[in-house]
């Protein structure tokens, strides 16, 4: 679980409903991030409402500061929730490139080396 987390609204007071969907969604990035990094991962939140003549349109901006890298993601729809998924969606794939650049690949390798040696009829 991700310990530093910041949830701020622009021109919107987000409700308990709103901040544990915007929780639950960051959450699940959590898979996506290097084991070394987890510890020290901060995400900033915010959620923007820009009311105009006829349409509304609904921001949401997740920020993720990363060891050696920051990561950001904005979306703008008609509703917010929505905004929100498409940005775990994108940052998703951030992460993904993140951590394909930051692990060892040596490490996997060993690791799944001894893995075979030791249960050779698993694999």
């Amino acid at each position: 679980m991700i310990r530093k987390f910041e949830i701020t609204g622009v021109h919107v007071d987000p409700d308990e409903k709103l901040k544990k969907y915007v929780m639950q969604c960051v959450n699940k990035l959590e898979r996506y991030i290097p084991k070394h990094a987890r510890d020290s991962v901060h995400v900033d939140v915010k959620l923007k409402e820009s009311k105009r003549q006829q349409d509304k349109q609904c921001m949401a901006e997740i920020i993720m500061y990363l060891p050696k890298e920051t990561l950001t993601a904005k979306e703008s729809t008609i509703n917010l929730f929505a905004a929100v998924d498409i940005v775990e969606a994108k940052l998703r794939n951030q992460l993904k490139k993140y951590k394909d650049t930051h692990t060892d690949p040596r490490l996997y390798r060993r690791l799944t080396n001894k893995f075979r040696r030791n249960h050779p009829n698993e694999i």
